[in-house]
């Protein structure tokens, strides 16, 4: 059965790895302490060290040997700090030790779960951590210490969550801002180069054809030079607009190529439906001046190049086929469309 998102691993690879050295350095210091401290020397004490041994190499078997993502997806990632939290007082109780370096060991099964899950499960984790650190110290210890050391405990891995599961949220969601900024262009809302470059390769092969749509504002320098660049910012958006109004977002996937090129890519769809949809919007900016800041309008147009390939063409031929006819297009005295191969 799959867990809910919100107790899975942010990075379930990153995760494994991590647990494995865990996982691995923890079943060294459990054997040697089974052998070295005469605390553990007893029959009981012996039993639970050379099991939780056992189990800590059994989770570092898992690790390397069940892909990552199936672990996490089946709760075994979240399970080894859970367990391993678990386990730590467990042990404990067996060999009778509250000392300091016993009660530690919680800190690792915490620092894991803070450090690579998200907020929900690291607080189950140290939620097990702390409460089985209570019970073996109301069993073993007289009240007063058990009280103490409950609370400095529970105190040190709680603030050890919150901090570090905080910084990694925070983290994250940079990361996800950065990865937004990666594939959106912040003036025109549309997507990136590397996206539609991306899109190209993965709509060619649909049938009946795959068109490409270069749209270039034409005399874009001149807006820049008479009005100012916010002008022509505000220029670049507007026609970003207007086409995203003039096509269907369900039938096409628009992006800015860069500078003041845009691109209208068009998966599914027939050479002569490429050019209607040119046309289309070449009269949507022909009709939708840009207003100014002093409510004057300036008429914009723009010089379009179209190319289309069949199922059976190539990802590689339309840019260089659009990007010929665009300037076809603009040689000829921009404000029209051109069709490679025409």
């Amino acid at each position: 059965m799959a867990i809910a998102p919100s107790l899975r691993a942010r990075d379930a690879e990153a995760t494994a790895r991590a647990s494995v050295v865990v996982l691995a350095a923890s079943a060294v210091v459990v054997a040697g302490a089974a052998v070295l401290d005469p605390v553990n020397r007893t029959v009981p004490g012996q039993i639970a060290c050379w099991t939780a041994v056992a189990l800590l190499l059994v989770g570092v078997v898992a690790c390397r040997l069940v892909p990552a993502d199936r672990l996490d997806g089946h709760g075994g990632l979240l399970a080894i700090p859970l367990v391993g939290a678990a386990l730590v007082s467990v042990t404990n109780l067996a060999t009778g030790d509250t000392s300091a370096a016993a009660q530690v060991f919680l800190v690792m099964p915490a620092l894991l779960g803070a450090a690579k899950f998200r907020a929900p499960a690291a607080a189950l984790v140290t939620a097990v951590a702390v409460v089985g650190n209570v019970v073996v110290n109301l069993l073993l210890a007289d009240p007063v210490r058990a009280v103490t050391d409950s609370l400095f405990t529970g105190t040190a891995l709680t603030t050890l969550t919150v901090v570090l599961a905080g910084a990694e949220g925070r983290r994250e969601s940079l990361v996800r801002v950065l990865q937004q900024q990666a594939t959106i262009d912040a003036l025109t809302g549309l997507v990136t180069r590397r996206v539609l470059d991306d899109a190209v390769s993965d709509a060619v092969g649909t049938p009946p054809g795959t068109a490409l749509v270069l749209v270039d504002i034409d005399r874009f320098k001149a807006v820049n030079d008479v009005h100012g660049h916010p002008v022509g910012d505000a220029a670049l958006a507007h026609v970003a607009g207007v086409l995203a109004r003039a096509v269907r977002r369900s039938d096409a996937v628009l992006g800015r190529m860069g500078g003041d090129e845009l691109a209208l890519l068009m998966p599914g769809c027939s050479a002569t439906a490429a050019v209607d949809r040119a046309r289309q919007v070449l009269e949507a900016v022909r009709t939708s001046p840009l207003e100014l800041p002093d409510g004057s309008l300036l008429a914009l147009s723009v010089s379009l190049g179209v190319a289309h390939v069949d199922a059976d063409g190539r990802p590689g031929d339309l840019y260089p086929a659009a990007d010929e006819a665009l300037y076809r297009a603009k040689r000829a005295g921009r404000d029209q469309l051109a069709v490679a191969g025409a």
